[in-house]
């Protein structure tokens, strides 16, 4: 590649501050590294939130960061000691370069790596630029009928392959999703995929919850502002006729952790992937008693992998998640689309 290319980055400086720079790019791979094209990336609850408050729990813009985590794009070239990719490859990009050298990432728990460098988490960039620079053992190829746009994807949907196996999904299981956005929806997706017979969802928005049908869920909730946790968990039980095995709690609220727990079958699951309640006041006794486990997450590991396989197999159809597009100089309209709620997935072309 030839030095000083332009390049257009979505800089974001602290709450609310979010620039769109102009510069140029001169670097090259080093060993065991690609230089990527970026193409795709899409605006993740976690971007929304760096930007509107400035950090998400304990993480804070600490310098001026590219945010965008959800990447894909074409390589163009490659350092030494690369053999898995070539010049014009189209990959997914994981986000997270972990240090490979902690007790975590030797036991196999790299998302727990304590040095990991993750993407558009202050100070470490994003991809909501044109060209990045990425370790090649975390790009993975695209085939040729998998789209940059659903290549973007593989990063959500990892965190929801990861969700479904820390709570053993499977044939026959009976699921609730509490909360009907992205990461709900492709929570929900994978879920039918591992053999779940039972999908219900709920939300505030029933258009969200008109996707997520679409989406597979079986049965769908609107949830009433002034309705209880307990009122909530019990619509639940008498719209499936039972108590779920599993909640996948997807929306960050206290309140719909608290409806898991009490909707739960006695000796299930509530698993929380939304972020969003750091101190959160719930019925810690009920679940103790019924034997509820309370279960985190946190990002992946070791799941992109399998993510493709299920977008390349069809088996989760992540294209009824793309509603909207925006060119890199489009990137703050794309945000404030993003946090409009309109939206179901936001994405934006980083491409020349």
């Amino acid at each position: 590649m030839a030095a000083n290319k332009k390049v257009s980055s979505a800089v974001l400086y602290g709450k609310k501050d979010l620039r769109l720079e102009d510069g140029e790019f001169s670097a090259e791979p080093g060993k065991g590294e690609v230089l990527i094209g970026v193409q795709s990336v899409g605006i993740c609850g976690s971007d929304i939130h760096f930007w509107v408050d400035g950090h998400i729990g304990d993480c804070t813009v600490v310098a001026p960061t590219i945010l965008g985590h959800e990447a894909s794009g074409v390589v163009i070239a490659i350092g030494e000691g690369v053999t898995n990719l070539q010049p014009g490859d189209r990959v997914a990009i994981e986000p997270g370069i972990p240090c490979h050298h902690c007790q975590y990432c030797k036991s196999g728990h790299y998302n727990h790596c304590p040095y990991v460098k993750f993407g558009s988490t202050s100070p470490n960039n994003g991809y909501l630029t044109n060209y990045t620079i990425h370790p090649a053992e975390y790009c993975f190829k695209l085939p040729d009928h998998v789209s940059f746009d659903e290549g973007a994807l593989l990063e959500p949907v990892s965190v929801a392959v990861h969700a479904c196996r820390r709570v053993s999904v499977g044939l026959g299981s009976k699921v609730l999703i509490t909360g009907a956005g992205p990461i709900g929806l492709v929570c929900l997706m994978v879920a039918k995929a591992c053999g779940a017979s039972v999908l219900i969802a709920t939300d505030l928005d029933s258009k969200r919850l008109e996707v997520a049908k679409s989406c597979g869920a079986t049965h769908t909730c609107l949830i009433d502002k002034t309705s209880t946790s307990r009122q909530v968990a019990e619509e639940v039980k008498r719209t499936i006729g039972a108590s779920p095995d599993i909640t996948i709690e997807c929306s960050g609220a206290a309140s719909a952790i608290s409806a898991g727990i009490y909707a739960t079958k006695s000796g299930g699951s509530v698993l929380m992937v939304g972020l969003g309640a750091p101190l959160a006041t719930l019925p810690i006794v009920d679940a103790s008693v019924r034997e509820v486990d309370l279960i985190g997450v946190f990002r992946y590991v070791n799941c992109f992998p399998a993510a493709l396989d299920l977008i390349a197999s069809g088996k989760i159809n992540t294209k009824a998640l793309l509603s909207h597009k925006y060119a890199l100089g489009e990137v703050l309209s794309a945000f404030e689309m993003a946090k409009s709620g309109k939206a179901v997935k936001v994405i934006v072309d980083c491409s020349f």
